[in-house]
């Protein structure tokens, strides 16, 4: 028989145990987090109906898109989580209590080259908030707080929510007679950093047919700067000219001023007139968060405000606002970077447990009571020699070794051996899994370990 040579698709990820591990403590703090606020658990099919996907699709999404046949079947795999989102709350309406709040990290795919930190299948952890007719401000208020708590969570401080307010850009736009192009600046305008100003204006003149005295009127609205207080200062010296304007600002006005009391530092969070996320599915607030270290990873997270989330499926209409955090980019990243903090544990188990004695029944029931002190405990049954058991968990990362031999037996403890310093101490199973505890609680800390800019 042929051997076939293992290898993984361009495109997709898969990572070694210790790096699996690193992933897995990012989505459980994400979950974490999802949770303290209050959203629920929510898992939908990877497989679609191909008609219900790309009801709002089209253009690049279309050709993005895996979708193939199967018998009279036409199936599509999903692409955000947004979508099935939009199909799970039409179709269980009925079943479901508004405002509906729901968190959901799963894999979707894309059809797109790859590229290095771009794949084809990735994950998304997503949040959103659906209101039923209605939903308050103070949702959109609560989701930069959402935001900050993640990021703090990661072991990041270095790190700024962009908000803005769609409305004041389609409004200021109206001022200038250009409320029918105002799609198409937005989106001109979203691409800002990545282009520069020039590039954006010759964009305007010559692609989206407005003047050059406009475009210039335009980058310098983007451009108002300062601290929120001097922005929003600015902001009201056009209030009054357009009513959209004016809900839009007010909008803003009233996250910004929920912000103290979610508990968001001045320092995360910072009003930006260039944010306006490309999709015309935003109609309100919109998030971008950036690393401030590191500019060229681009937004880490962005999302915001939509006025019906599921009007291909339903005719009610169903506000929301959301976020999402491509996990698979950004761990990537991260991990490039080399911000993931060496000295976290990431084995399998705390600790491994060395029979050294011919009743493994003793063995077995010393992992046991380990296991049920809140320690995770491998029990190693190989017959091989000591060295050999110690180099096993030398090589897995296992922190401690837990020796049972004929001594311990007759004394009724156990030896437990640190694997980094070597130490070795007798006790009772008990009082052995709080030291073990003990000293993993010394070497808890954060997942990520920020470095200066002049790495």
């Amino acid at each position: 028989m042929d051997i076939i040579k293992p290898r993984t698709l361009s495109g997709f990820m898969e990572l070694l145990p210790a790096k699996q591990a690193q992933f897995e403590k990012m989505t459980q703090i994400l979950r974490d987090t999802y949770a303290a606020y209050g959203f629920a658990p929510l898992d939908t099919p990877v497989l679609e109906d191909a008609q219900i996907l790309l009801a709002k699709g089209g253009g690049d999404t279309e050709k993005q898109i895996y979708r193939f046949s199967k018998g009279d079947n036409d199936l599509a795999m999903r692409f955000d989580l947004t979508v099935p989102l939009a199909k799970y709350v039409a179709l269980h309406y009925n079943d479901l209590v508004f405002p509906f709040r729901r968190y959901q990290i799963g894999k979707v795919y894309r059809g797109e080259r790859p590229q290095r930190g771009r794949f084809r299948e990735f994950y998304q952890a997503d949040i959103d908030i659906v209101g039923d007719g209605k939903l308050d401000t103070m949702n959109e208020a609560e989701i930069p707080a959402i935001i900050c708590k993640i990021f703090r969570g990661f072991g990041l401080r270095r790190f700024q929510i962009r908000v803005n307010n769609r409305k004041i850009l389609t409004g200021f736009y109206a001022m200038l007679g250009l409320e029918e192009k105002s799609g198409d600046i937005m989106r001109t305008v979203d691409k800002l950093e990545k282009i520069g100003p020039d590039k954006v204006a010759a964009i305007l003149v010559e692609d989206c047919g407005i003047t050059p005295a406009q475009a210039s009127e335009i980058l310098h609205f983007t451009n108002l700067s300062g601290d929120n207080a001097d922005v929003l200062s600015a902001l009201e010296s056009y209030a009054g000219r357009n009513e959209i304007f004016d809900l839009g600002l007010a909008e803003l006005q009233a996250v910004t001023g929920n912000l103290a009391a979610f508990g968001v530092p001045q320092e995360n969070f910072a009003v930006d007139l260039t944010i306006a996320r490309g999709l015309d599915y935003y109609t309100g607030t919109v998030y971008e968060t950036t690393l401030l270290d590191y500019p060229e990873i681009g937004s880490v997270c962005s999302g915001g405000r939509y006025d019906n989330l599921a009007g291909y499926y339903i005719d009610r209409p169903l506000p929301g606002v959301g976020i999402s955090i491509g996990l698979t980019r950004l761990f990537f990243v991260l991990d490039d970077l080399g911000l993931f903090n060496p000295d976290l544990p990431t084995a399998p188990a705390d600790a491994l447990v060395l029979p050294m004695t011919a009743q493994p029944g003793a063995a077995i029931a010393l992992a046991e009571d380990l296991r049920s002190a809140g320690l995770r405990v491998q029990l190693y049954g190989e017959q091989k020699k000591f060295k050999q058991k110690l180099a096993y968990a030398d090589k897995l990362g296992v922190p401690f070794a837990v020796l049972l031999g004929e001594d311990e037996l007759a004394q009724g403890k156990c030896s437990v051996k640190n694997m980094t310093t070597g130490e070795q101490v007798t006790l009772p199973a008990q009082e052995a899994a709080q030291y073990i505890a003990a000293a993993l609680a010394e070497k808890d800390g954060p997942l990520i370990l920020e470095k200066s800019n002049g790495r």
